[in-house]
């Protein structure tokens, strides 16, 4: 690809982009510009890589053609109105942050095309569930340009804009869910028995990765994985019932809890711009 890059910003989802499309060798890396708000953070990057390190973000944006934002909400406002004066409606923006909305994006880059992504830590090992919109004028070619550069790191899912925030729940969020709950089911393991927490840990992680092979190798459900185990009269149907009766409420609050998060985030943003 002769796609010019820019990733403004360079902390965890930056970082992660960046070495994930190097990696993956589609787009040369003289062909990518790099620029972060502390400038020591990425000048060591120039030994390892043929990027440009840029001192600003102007100085990125002004030579790409799609541009990567992986950036706080709080700090939309300042880049977009710094970066503005150097692109044209040709430049793609891309904004990692879901939460922020097409309406306020284009306040300020009314010409541009505009897509929003929401990668997963999992991209990590090639296993993200990227989540993908666009705006009304992000042409089909390059949505393709895009969606090319986020299968490097795994599969991507394109959704409607009102459905983002639910869908970075189930996919970005999740991982951090997942592990919340199964640090919980570790600890409490850690009561009743002498295994060691690396043993109980591991047991757990390679039964949480076969099951999820299961449902999607063999095309299962849930309902389906929960009947197979769950035997009538057995073990495994006792903790079923108690999971079934108790922990709904408590997703309950979880999906209230973030998704109202998402909410003030957007809240806030609207203020600044």
């Amino acid at each position: 690809m002769k796609t010019k890059i820019a990733i403004i910003g360079y902390g965890s989802m930056g970082k992660m982009l960046l070495e994930k499309i190097i990696g993956a060798k589609i787009i040369p890396e003289n062909y990518i510009y790099l620029s972060n708000r502390t400038l020591e953070k990425i000048k060591i990057l120039k030994e390892r890589y043929n990027i440009h390190i840029c001192d600003t973000n102007v100085e990125a944006a002004k030579n790409a053609d799609l541009i990567f934002l992986c950036i706080r909400p709080t700090d939309i406002k300042t880049v977009l109105e710094e970066i503005i004066t150097v692109i044209d409606k040709k430049t793609h923006i891309i904004s990692l942050n879901g939460s922020i909305r097409f309406e306020q994006l284009e306040r300020i880059c009314r010409e541009n095309k505009i897509s929003k992504i929401i990668p997963s830590v999992t991209a990590e090992i090639n296993e993200s569930q990227t989540l993908v919109c666009h705006n009304k004028k992000v042409a089909e070619k390059d949505k393709k340009t895009l969606m090319k550069i986020l299968k490097s790191f795994g599969d991507v899912i394109e959704l409607p804009e009102e459905e983002l925030g639910m869908g970075a729940e189930l996919v970005s969020c999740m991982p951090g869910f997942i592990a919340a709950l199964f640090n919980e089911i570790k600890k409490e393991a850690q009561k009743h028995t002498n295994i060691t927490e690396h043993q109980i840990i591991a047991m757990l992680a390679h039964t949480m990765v076969g099951t999820g092979r299961l449902i999607i190798e063999k095309n299962m459900t849930f309902e389906a994985v929960i009947e197979r185990v769950a035997t009538k009269g057995g073990i495994t149907e006792e903790g079923t019932k108690i999971i079934e009766r108790d922990f709904p409420e408590v997703v309950e609050k979880m999906f209230n809890k973030t998704l109202e998060k998402r909410k003030i985030i957007a809240e806030n943003v609207e203020k600044s711009m």
